[in-house]
């Protein structure tokens, strides 16, 4: 049956190839990514259908189809790896963590890829673990630019829930002067999270790196903020 749903899904997404999808893929992606051309809301669609053959089954055996999927290299594949392993969220317990990190030391190789795990998958785990924080500081100190960005996004819905305000600020400034930019944005995407609950503080925050903060991550970070304090932190 495993092999059968995994063919099944990838006949699927071949099924789904959008031509435009295809051809602007080159452009979304600096790095080489490999990739059918599926439209997101298509492969989201096509994973909730195939989630149901396999819904019942053990989270280990779930988990393992997941990492078939990530094997795979190809990004829609990555995106039903984690869908499904979300779905499965409320069987989370701690040592999943160590599953998720593996994955993306292995597999993530795209900005979309790293995204779709951290922000849902290794996101909620995170809140129903917070003792897991620590390790995202680890990741913060990587020499892999996708777990440096990890370590931020993952923090994204949290930080829209008003949690972890700290840790968020220390992670901010572990990535402060990373020369990736999309370590950048990751990192001021979620400052830009937090200032939903925490203005002040992540404004506060922002103004006293602002000379040595990159422009892409100072921009990311305040991006929500009144007209007025965006003006201010944008003064040379």
């Amino acid at each position: 049956m495993d092999k059968d749903i995994l063919a099944s899904v990838r006949q699927a997404l071949k099924d789904n190839v959008d031509e435009k999808t295809f051809n602007n893929f080159d452009r979304v992606f600096k790095e080489k990514v490999t990739f059918y051309g599926v439209k997101v809301p298509t492969v989201n669609k096509i994973s909730k259908e195939h989630f149901q053959y396999i819904k019942d089954l053990p989270k280990k055996e779930i988990f393992g189809l997941c990492e078939e999927l990530w094997k795979s290299g190809y990004s829609e594949e990555s995106y039903v790896a984690c869908n499904w392993s979300y779905y499965i969220y409320k069987q989370y317990t701690p040592d999943d963590f160590a599953v998720f990190e593996r994955w993306v030391n292995l597999y993530v190789n795209n900005w979309a890829s790293c995204d779709t795990l951290c922000n849902h998958t290794i996101g909620d785990l995170v809140m129903m673990y917070p003792e897991y924080v620590q390790n995202l500081k680890v990741w913060a100190k990587s020499e892999n630019r996708w777990v440096k960005r990890g370590a931020a996004v993952t923090l994204i819905i949290p930080a829209r829930k008003g949690l972890f305000l700290d840790d968020i600020f220390e992670i901010a400034e572990t990535l402060l002067m990373d020369k990736d930019d999309l370590v950048q944005k990751g990192y001021g995407w979620m400052l830009k999270a937090a200032s939903e609950s925490y203005q002040r503080e992540v404004f506060d925050f922002v103004v006293s790196k602002k000379d040595v903060m990159p422009r892409t991550a100072l921009r990311y970070a305040i991006e929500k903020m009144p007209k007025e304090l965006k003006a201010e932190a944008m003064k040379k």
